[in-house]
């Protein structure tokens, strides 16, 4: 029989290996799952380029007029003079480029398009940016509700999704477009176009966060915390909006970072068609619908508002995979 293992008072009181090594008391607190999804973001430099350039457009957007007024910027100011009318195209090289016009004007009527892209930033990224508002609500709230309840509830629901999936939403977008132009609902001119856009690209896009969130929460009514909650007497309300739409913001994050770049090009689209944002309000898919007709004389009248479209697109794509990658507990 093996003699006990006499414990000196100096081992006794030994603190934890941990703290022995020196190792500051902060590098072994916990971490709280937004910490962790942080330290995993930060480093993937290319999501944290991303999410700059999201910002740095998100603030142009929001001060796009103070912008204009302290640059004394005016999209709309024709400059004749800077036209050459032989050859329809602005005069010197590469658009017109000079030090009073950055970007160059365009070949019409010679406005600036640096202001002409600062003016249309805010109309793009107000569309997209709504729409997605819209249709992320929408469908968390109906994806939830069919995910957690299920039976006829969810066949009903999951009914609707494939409706609205069928849709043919270019083809409804611009007949709805087209049918409310002279006003609707007493708004009327730019007002109304943009809260069309809005309406027709967020209502009619639902269907896609719906199913995420549908198939999240099927998975998630099953996990022991929604039956610890359910068997203490919550009700369903309840379970839903604070037991189970917390464990979606992740899905529902990435979602939206990456649905927003595409309902931008949709704008940009309609815009492009003719149905969407009308002049003399600038707009990036207005300006290349513009362009198609001048690009043989100006090639930089669609080269600038196709650039802001793909710099724009490319930033929140790749915010959204970062952020992807940072909030999914299975990454490495």
């Amino acid at each position: 029989m093996t003699a006990p293992i006499e414990t000196t008072g100096a081992e006794a009181g030994a603190q934890p290996e941990a703290v022995l090594s020196g190792v500051k008391k902060s590098q072994i607190e916990g971490r709280s799952l937004t910490q962790i999804a942080w330290m995993r973001f930060k480093r993937d430099k290319v999501a944290m380029a991303g999410g700059v350039v999201v910002i740095l457009l998100t603030l142009m957007a929001v001060f796009s007029k103070p912008i204009q007024w302290i640059f004394n910027l005016d999209p709309n100011k024709f400059n004749q003079d800077l036209i050459d009318p032989a050859l329809l195209a602005p005069k010197g090289g590469w658009g017109g480029m000079s030090w009073d016009h950055p970007l160059g004007v365009d070949p019409q009527y010679g406005r600036d398009m640096l202001a002409r892209i600062i003016d249309g930033s805010w109309v793009s990224l107000l569309v997209a940016g709504g729409a997605t508002l819209l249709s992320v609500c929408l469908g968390t709230v109906l994806g939830v509700v069919a995910g957690y309840y299920g039976g006829w509830i969810d066949s009903v629901i999951s009914r609707l999704m494939d409706t609205f999936l069928a849709f043919p939403l270019l083809l409804f977008a611009i007949s709805i477009s087209a049918s409310v132009q002279d006003g609707f609902f007493g708004l009327e001119g730019l007002s109304l176009r943009i809260c069309v856009l809005i309406f027709v690209i967020g209502f009619f896009s639902w269907p896609y966060i719906g199913r995420i969130v549908r198939a999240q929460t099927m998975t998630l009514r099953k996990r022991e915390f929604i039956e610890a909650s359910t068997s203490l007497g919550a009700r369903g309300p309840y379970v839903l909006f604070r037991e189970l739409l917390p464990n979606l913001v992740a899905p529902i994050l990435v979602y939206a970072t990456l649905i927003i770049p595409t309902n931008i090009l949709f704008e940009a689209a309609l815009s492009f068609l003719g149905v969407g944002i009308a002049p003399p309000q600038a707009s990036w898919g207005g300006m290349l619908s513009n362009a198609v007709d001048l690009y043989t004389a100006d090639p930089q009248y669609m080269f600038v508002p196709g650039l802001a479209i793909f710099i724009t697109v490319l930033a929140f794509n790749l915010l959204g995979d970062g952020l992807r990658d940072a909030l999914d507990p299975r990454s490495k």
